[in-house]
């Protein structure tokens, strides 16, 4: 009878935990420029990598979630200027390519509608409309900023940090499955 390792020490996890040590234990600097490549607020940088050596992913992920309670008006300025338009990709930015891949062949007017409700979000708000765009529609994604545009400020900012601490966590997830990407 042939002997298997559990589970849990399957080459994906096994490979997933490497990548984990290989992010707590880099350089500082090192880790900086990849959690700022994560989110591009530093005082989220910051806060993620002081609460290293993380055990494990979920105790990184609630890193995470922590450092995103955490932040302040400006705080959250800095994380979503790191965000492409809802509808526009960073151009050759396979990150923002790959998360809005639902607008991919999208038919002219729909994204006519969601330029026309992105203008008019930005223009209350004052940034651009943040929405967990992985494994969205082109229209689902209007349908929510449609949804959204009558909260206040107040409401919109913390709906803006759940979906920042979501695209987070996709994110920090798919390093330490793919730490080449």
């Amino acid at each position: 009878m042939a002997n298997h390792p559990p589970a849990s020490h399957s080459p994906a996890s096994t490979d997933a935990a490497g990548a984990l040590l290989a992010l707590a234990t880099a350089p500082a600097a090192e880790l900086e420029k990849t959690l700022l490549e994560i989110c591009s607020s530093p005082r989220w940088a910051a806060a993620v990598a002081a609460a290293r050596p993380w055990s494990d992913v979920e105790a990184l992920l609630a890193a995470n979630a922590a450092a995103m309670a955490e932040l302040t008006a400006p705080d959250l300025a800095d994380a979503m200027a790191g965000h492409a338009r809802i509808g526009k990709p960073k151009a050759g930015d396979a990150t923002s390519e790959r998360e809005q891949a639902g607008i991919q062949g999208v038919d002219t007017a729909l994204l006519d509608d969601l330029h026309e409700a992105n203008a008019a979000y930005e223009a209350k708000f004052g940034h651009v409309f943040l929405i967990c765009a992985t494994g969205r529609t082109a229209a689902t994604m209007l349908a929510s900023l449609r949804e959204r545009f009558p909260n206040d400020a107040a409401t919109e900012a913390e709906i803006v940090r759940g979906e920042l601490r979501k695209i987070n966590d996709i994110r920090i997830n798919r390093l330490l499955d793919d730490p080449a990407v």
